[in-house]
């Protein structure tokens, strides 16, 4: 049970991270990138990154804290761990919300817009961009809350 439960908190642990750091890049890398190229460039450029992104890693990295995390409050319910469990799972739930209400939505939107004509294209970058990357910083912030939550009650308690 022991190595069962060290699994469960490594693999909440990296997935939560890993998850954190997905949504950060695109705060400070991939849509600075994309305010440099032309909107009709990056309109193209996101619909792919939509399709591309659905694939099982993404699955297990973004949905993983979810699970291994939920694992793990239920493996450590009767201890100290359990609290920093369920308040950095809770702000990766609320991660996950935010994504699933404002930016899967503004996902669709863009990919319904399919092959966008150059004249459309500020128009329907600037549509999508503007709230997209400001939820996006929200849902960066709180899921590193998360992680970070987890990491310092791991801490905590190996001083115990």
């Amino acid at each position: 049970m022991s190595a069962l439960r060290d699994v469960l908190l490594v693999l909440t642990v990296v997935t939560s991270g890993l998850s954190a750091g997905l949504l950060a890049t695109f705060a400070y890398a991939v849509m600075p990138g994309m305010r440099r190229a032309s909107p009709l460039s990056s309109v193209a450029v996101m619909q792919r990154i939509n399709v591309a992104i659905i694939n099982p890693l993404f699955a297990v990295i973004f949905f993983g804290p979810l699970l291994f995390g939920g694992l793990g409050i239920v493996f450590w319910w009767d201890e100290p761990l359990r609290w920093w469990l369920v308040a950095g799972v809770g702000l990766t739930v609320a991660a996950v919300a935010i994504t699933m209400v404002v930016n899967v939505p503004l996902n669709n939107r863009l990919a319904a817009a399919g092959t966008v004509a150059d004249g459309d294209a500020p128009v329907v970058w600037t549509q999508f961009a503007r709230p997209w990357v400001r939820w996006n910083i929200i849902r960066a912030v709180v899921a590193t809350a998360g992680f970070v939550v987890i990491v310092v009650g791991l801490v905590q308690i190996s001083g115990q």
